[in-house]
């Protein structure tokens, strides 16, 4: 019996005008909407406050987002040039040429979260707070991204005679060497792995500590999200480097840890309980004097 393999042939660019464009890259640029629009959604609606600060406002997400976009770039393309280390040693002036690979996404996310709580400092925002909103928003954004892939070939797993196997037929070009191969599509494995930490993450946030709004979703997110990537990269291409591991997922065991650590942190913080002021108690009443004149009157 033949596997299933699911055939793909369509052409990767929407074409207007003389003007062409990858269906992939509209695809990530509609991820990425969503996820803020997401985040900013959730910004407006909860009004908890986690640290004592002031509260968290859809003008701070702007800034955080722009101090974000630094530590990801930097952050992305570090650990790509560590995961293809043996290429760029012999090639160390493509390091630096944005033409000549990508971005990881593990360096990014982590890198991108970093700079974006430093910024969140600065603004004197309630860091733990804006954390558990962008928990949704980075999910949603990583699982639509990884959806994306699926339009332009990337992302494509190893071969395999497995049911279920997808390839890319047509000119493309596509993103993934021998794209007529079957081969897993882990990127379709990964968003539906996004999507269950997502609504992990959704139904912890009504339980527990997870309710305070310190930090811990957006751990539990990067956590279970980072166990997701170990195990999808056991499908990838990418040579082992230490016994059966692959770079990638040491990085993920290094996220684990930081995780570990972070939520080691946040337990060792008091919890921050809004304060309550007492009842004032109802003013003595003189005789003569009528129970519903106004408590404010008219003093200066």
């Amino acid at each position: 019996m033949q596997p299933a393999v699911i055939q793909l042939n369509f052409d990767p660019y929407l074409r207007v005008a003389g003007q062409a464009i990858r269906w992939e890259a509209l695809a990530i640029a509609a991820a990425v909407f969503v996820a803020l629009a997401a985040t900013a959604l959730l910004a407006g609606r909860d009004q908890r406050r986690s640290d004592g600060g002031r509260p968290a406002g859809r003008d701070d997400l702007l800034f955080i987002v722009l101090g974000i976009v630094p530590g990801a770039v930097i952050g992305g393309r570090l650990t790509y040039l560590l995961v293809h280390l043996d290429y760029y040693q012999a090639n160390p002036s493509l390091a630096i040429d944005p033409s000549s690979g990508g971005l990881a996404l593990s360096g990014a996310v982590v890198f991108g979260a970093l700079t974006g709580i430093y910024v969140a400092g600065l603004l004197e925002a309630p860091i733990g707070r804006w954390l558990d909103i962008a928990a949704v928003g980075l999910l949603l954004g990583l699982g639509l991204g990884k959806l994306a892939q699926v339009l332009g070939g990337s992302g494509q797993g190893i071969v395999s005679g497995a049911d279920w196997t997808t390839a890319y037929l047509g000119p493309g070009p596509w993103g993934v060497l021998g794209p007529d191969l079957p081969a897993l599509p882990v990127q379709v494995f990964e968003a539906i792995g996004d999507a269950l930490v997502l609504v992990l993450v959704l139904v912890a946030g009504r339980f527990g500590p997870f309710q305070r709004a310190n930090g811990r979703r957006f751990l539990l997110a990067l956590g279970v999200w980072a166990i997701v990537r170990f195990i999808v990269a056991t499908w990838w291409r990418d040579a082992p480097v230490l016994g059966s591991l692959k770079v990638e997922q040491l990085i993920d065991i290094g996220i684990l840890l930081i995780v570990l650590a972070g939520l080691a942190v946040v337990r060792s913080r008091p919890a921050t309980i809004e304060p309550q002021m007492p009842s004032a108690p109802a003013p003595a009443v003189s005789p003569g004097i009528s129970r519903s004149a106004s408590p404010r009157g008219d003093a200066p």
